[in-house]
């Protein structure tokens, strides 16, 4: 374990994560019944409903409440304030669980993009794509929300572009969309890294192509990006809107599948030798919107995205002066000045875990500090194990 958590000192929550890894198998006990969820009526993905089971429930505070609602709550975890679940330690040998999808054994994919033919052809199909969205624009009607969203704008300009990324480049590989809703709202939660947050394109790319109905997903961005010019327009236009309370609960309301990734820039900054560890998830405000809204947690897990910008050093008086979050150093950046900013053909795995269903705590729990940091360190550990099993499967990191 001391090579994924880095070796020497390491943060609380980095210990608690290696300490889960580290114990023996053993029973827990299973949660109890909760009481009935507030939203009965809404669209649920059959993973989210409870089974029926017998017995009293327990509250997050361990406050037993009658109840003859179903087993609700995280399915490979244990309740709130109850011992951790058992982990099997990593080793060698170690495989996926069938939560994390099936095991790809197929031959390794080689980028196309090193090819002549494949640079061509992606330059061909974005040429395409946007030739046929202006004849489209001149001639038809399209809509805008009211956060800006510009759908026509996204299928006919950034998705075939992106795409050329996501399928030639980092060979995205996809597991656990079956977990996502096929109607109604959820907040999905994931780990950021890049050095430059791709990261956030790339898994609504994914949502969109692999969900059984296409589903659109809704980003939460930091200011920054509204505020650099020219990056600000393009982000509302494919989906984005500011990450702050009052646009994730009107998205979460609409029913929209929503993304948040609680790291900011802490995790996207973090140099390479802090990869895969996750950083502080905030105060908590994405628990607290979830428990609002009664819209399920659903955590998803990125493998690949550390390594596109490994960031070796970070020049903080430099991005003070320039006003930046931090002025990364990599193997090719500044040395090689623009084409330092190409990112290296990482191969990337993302994974969208079971969901956390929230619909079973009353409205009050919003406002509880013990229940939204119990339930904000709940998906961040889940998010780290996962990480851990991912790249205790990995092949290589640029030919896997």
């Amino acid at each position: 374990m001391r090579s994924l958590a880095g070796g020497g000192a390491t943060d609380a929550r980095t210990a608690k994560v290696i300490q889960l890894y580290a114990s023996p198998s053993g029973s827990v006990e299973a949660p109890g019944n909760r009481r009935a969820t507030r939203d009965q009526g809404r669209g649920r993905h059959p993973s989210q409903q409870p089974a029926a089971t017998g017995g009293a429930a327990k509250s997050v505070g361990g406050q037993g409440k009658s109840g003859t609602s179903g087993q609700l709550g995280h399915p490979n975890t244990d309740g709130f304030g109850r011992p951790p679940a058992p982990v099997t330690p990593i080793s060698d040998d170690i495989r996926l669980s069938e939560s994390l999808g099936v095991e790809h054994l197929g031959p390794n994919r080689s980028s196309p993009l090193f090819s002549l033919s494949g640079i061509r052809g992606a330059v061909a199909d974005s040429l395409t794509a946007t030739a046929g969205f202006i004849r489209e624009r001149m001639t038809g009607e399209y809509e805008v929300d009211e956060f800006g969203f510009d759908p026509h704008f996204t299928e006919s300009v950034f998705f075939p572009a992106v795409r050329q990324i996501y399928d030639k480049w980092f060979r995205v590989e996809v597991t656990g969309i079956e977990n996502l809703p096929l109607e109604g709202g959820a907040l999905l939660v994931a780990n950021h890294a890049g050095t430059i947050p791709v990261d956030a394109m790339i898994t609504s790319l994914a949502v969109r192509d692999n969900h059984p109905t296409k589903r659109y997903l809704r980003l939460l961005a930091a200011d920054m990006a509204f505020d650099t010019p020219g990056v600000g327009e393009v982000a509302r236009r494919v989906g984005a809107t500011l990450a702050c309370t009052n646009d994730a609960d009107r998205l979460l309301r609409a029913g929209e599948l929503t993304a948040v990734w609680p790291e900011g820039y802490k995790g996207v900054g973090k140099l390479y030798k802090d990869r895969y560890k996750l950083q502080r998830f905030g105060r908590g405000g994405f628990v607290t919107t979830a428990l609002r809204n009664a819209a399920p947690i659903i955590p998803v897990s990125i493998v690949g995205s550390e390594e596109i910008y490994p960031m070796l050093a970070d020049l903080k008086p430099l991005a003070k002066i320039l006003g930046l979050p931090y002025f990364p150093i990599t193997p090719l950046f500044p040395w090689f000045g623009p084409l330092g900013l190409l990112p290296l053909p990482s191969k990337w795995h993302i994974h969208f875990g079971r969901p956390i269903e929230t619909g079973s705590y009353d409205e009050a729990s919003a406002d509880d500090p013990m229940v939204v940091f119990d339930l904000t360190d709940h998906v961040r550990e889940e998010i780290q194990q996962t990480l851990f099993r991912m790249l205790s499967r990995r092949g290589s990191v640029y030919l896997g």
